[in-house]
């Protein structure tokens, strides 16, 4: 494994002040992917053209960089469709509500590798996004400041009255984790972990340790070749035999989301685990991963948020035997939503 020191990203905080009402949904996530892809493609595109194909200027262009980067004809680890985005949304908490004039919001935005030298063109794009409108309504918003979470604090980096961006860290380092003792970790799912087989979300009972992180291993080593350039992990084979002494606890539920795309006119059922799970073992090979993962998430839909975890502090009881996990769903699963299509490149 390589780049285990330090990863190239940064979180980023945008504060928002609400101008027109707005309406949140249950999960806000696809619906803000939606508003930053067309607000970033108005800003980038030269030519106009309805989609990316065949654009001569599609390898300088900053819009599939970030939105929609193309795939390579032939790679070694799998057939790609599209490579992953080199970007995550933190959307706000979950749950529909509707924000009134004068109401301040906030959510966040990883950058990873390359992404980062964009980040003005980022934060322009966010506010055209809000400033034309988003979600039922066209809601408004005006942006009052963007903030760096790093672990040492929270440092504002801009604001648009001041024009400039701060100079601040733009790596993470993967040396300190939660579990320091390398034989324990407890991670917390906070948004829907996907982790699909024959393109199918595996429910709790069905998820193991060595297909959760050989996923998030896959993740986070193909974002390392394609924005960072070199790949992070050089030894898949030795990775998956790791895995084979690991326990692993699970107190996982099943959290439905149903949205509806307007871009392929039908309803997607996008739910997925939340809650506790731990491994316990030999994790020292996965350590800067799980380290990595609290930045990247892992499993499908990461670009809009979903597969989201913190690690726990160490300090709870061993694995002895396996606790149960439930099967049952939430009792306030997400609402169906709506989002605008957005646009698509090669």
């Amino acid at each position: 494994m390589t780049l285990i020191g330090a990863f190239p990203l940064a979180r980023y905080s945008l504060e928002w002040q609400v101008t027109a009402p707005v309406r949140l949904p249950d999960y806000a996530g696809s619906m803000l992917r939606g508003a930053f892809g067309h607000a970033l493609r108005s800003l980038a595109c030269m030519t106009r053209a309805k989609t990316c194909d065949g654009c001569e200027l599609i390898a300088n262009c900053p819009y599939p960089a970030l939105f929609a980067p193309p795939a390579p004809a032939a790679h070694a680890l799998q057939k790609f469709s599209q490579v992953p985005v080199p970007y995550v949304i933190e959307p706000p908490e979950w749950g529909a509500r509707l924000l009134a004039v004068g109401e301040t919001f906030s959510f966040n935005q990883v950058l990873i590798g390359s992404a980062l030298r964009e980040l003005p063109l980022v934060v322009l794009a966010w506010r055209r996004a809000l400033g034309r409108g988003i979600g039922p309504g066209d809601g408004r918003a005006e942006l009052l400041r963007v903030v760096h979470c790093a672990e040492a604090g929270e440092t504002e980096i801009h604001r648009p009255d001041t024009g400039a961006l701060l100079d601040h860290e733009r790596k993470v380092s993967l040396r300190s984790t939660a579990c320091a003792d390398g034989h324990r970790a407890t991670l917390r799912f906070h948004t829907p972990l996907r982790l699909q087989q024959n393109g199918r979300a595996l429910p709790p009972e069905k998820l193991d340790a060595r297909t959760l992180l050989m996923a998030l291993a896959r993740r986070a080593s193909l974002l390392a070749e394609f924005h960072c350039g070199a790949p992070l992990i050089e030894d898949f084979p030795a990775l998956t035999a790791a895995c084979a002494g690991l326990r692993e606890a699970k107190r996982l539920s099943w959290r439905d989301w149903t949205r509806y795309s307007s871009r392929q006119q039908q309803k997607m059922a996008l739910g997925g685990a939340v809650g506790d799970w731990t491994l316990e073992g030999e994790l020292a090979p996965f350590l800067p991963l799980l380290r990595l993962g609290e930045w990247l998430h892992v499993g499908k839909e990461t670009a809009f948020g979903l597969g989201r975890y913190t690690l726990l502090a160490a300090g709870a009881e061993h694995i002895s035997p396996p606790e149960r996990y439930s099967r049952e769903h939430d009792t306030q699963p997400f609402a169906e939503m709506e989002e605008k299509p957005y646009p698509q490149s090669a």
